[in-house]
């Protein structure tokens, strides 16, 4: 990047002459001190923001940016973007050494690329105290908007997490969906990212804009695609900057204890069945057989979006009259480290746990059998 691109990006181009006079560039550019600043005749606070701007390139990670393959030409997409900022970074570049600073900033970068790569994110630019992501591009997922959710919360808890001299940090993360144009690279190297053309990216900044410290807030697109896989705190209809209409806004609280995804995805009335006649019946047959005490087992398999859900809810609806006892257990890509997740969720409903309990809470609501 050329020092006058660097400096006109900070709005203090007025400083270039006299930094190309001293033979200045971006390679010399982290090595300077406050008393380096200082001689070249910058005032004050442009020195604090020349500095917090340095920590913020130097401990920007090259290798998440270099991440996306090189798309020919411009596309339509769908697109979930997030935008996180970091709570009081303005506070922070003023109490803090320089030096400290990077290292706070560092480990919030780091923070941010390990919870989005884990859930297949792009961490498309750092600036600064702010990142923003991509849930979408340059790889896609059927469930970007799950995704994005569930990394905003993680974020929350993991960013609470850290701490600069005593001082814990947080963050506001605003997530928007919608069609967009990725288009051509802009920039080179470290600097080089792909633009996106569309509202989503506004609608997602102003969204954040408005969250507060440690909270996680999504447009109306964003709610519809994840339906009741999380539980939301209802914000109203809010008007944004730059936008004509009124947003519908909500907060995200936490994952919800959903029994069935498929059932929390799609929360109108579901559709008639066609055409499975035969596949219905065979399910039939093998459930009058287990009720003659002749145990059966079925296996659906198939390619996804088949309805292999819709078939085991069609069952569902005609055993609902008949007396039997339904257990569902329901793996998830964003719980691997957990091998029992699944079984360990049957058995906080079939004990009434809620979310909020303590552990006392939890342990007193547990009887354990012996003999």
């Amino acid at each position: 990047m050329d020092i006058g691109t660097w400096l006109h990006g900070l709005g203090l181009a007025q400083y270039e002459p006299i930094f190309r006079e001293n033979a200045i560039d971006t390679e010399i550019l982290p090595e300077l001190t406050e008393a380096d600043f200082e001689k070249l005749g910058v005032v004050l606070g442009h020195r604090k923001g020349m500095l917090r701007a340095i920590a913020a390139f130097e401990t920007r990670p090259p290798t998440r940016l270099a991440a996306a393959p090189p798309a020919e030409g411009a596309e339509r997409r769908q697109l979930t973007v997030m935008f996180c900022d970091l709570v009081g970074s303005t506070a922070l570049s003023a109490r803090l050494d320089p030096e400290d600073l990077r290292e706070v900033l560092g480990a919030y970068h780091a923070a941010v690329a390990a919870e989005v790569e884990r859930l297949g994110g792009f961490v498309a630019k750092y600036m600064g105290d702010g990142v923003l992501i991509y849930f979408g591009y340059p790889q896609a997922h059927e469930d970007e908007a799950e995704r994005a959710l569930h990394t905003g919360l993680a974020l929350v808890d993991r960013i609470s997490c850290l701490h600069t001299q005593g001082a814990a940090l947080a963050v506001r993360i605003g997530i928007a969906t919608g069609l967009v144009v990725v288009g051509d690279l802009i920039g080179s190297g470290d600097s080089q990212e792909r633009g996106v053309v569309g509202e989503t990216p506004n609608l997602a900044a102003r969204l954040q804009a408005m969250a507060e410290p440690n909270t996680v807030v999504i447009g109306e697109g964003t709610r519809r695609l994840v339906g009741d896989l999380f539980e939301y705190r209802d914000l109203g209809f809010v008007e944004l900057k730059g936008l004509t209409d009124r947003v519908a806004v909500s907060q995200v609280l936490r994952p919800s204890a959903v029994e069935s995804r498929f059932e929390a995805l799609r929360t109108a009335q579901l559709s008639p069945l066609v055409g499975r006649e035969e596949e219905i019946e065979l399910l039939l047959r093998r459930w009058r057989r287990a009720k003659e005490s002749d145990g059966q087992l079925v296996v659906i398999s198939g390619e996804a979006g088949i309805g292999k859900s819709r078939l085991a809810a069609a069952l569902q609806e005609r055993l609902q009259d008949e007396p039997h006892t339904r257990l569902s257990y329901s793996c998830s890509p964003y719980y691997r480290d957990s091998v029992l997740f699944p079984f360990i969720t049957q058995l906080e409903r079939a004990a009434g746990f809620a979310r909020e309990d303590s552990a006392a809470t939890r342990q007193a609501r547990t009887r354990i059998g012996t003999g």
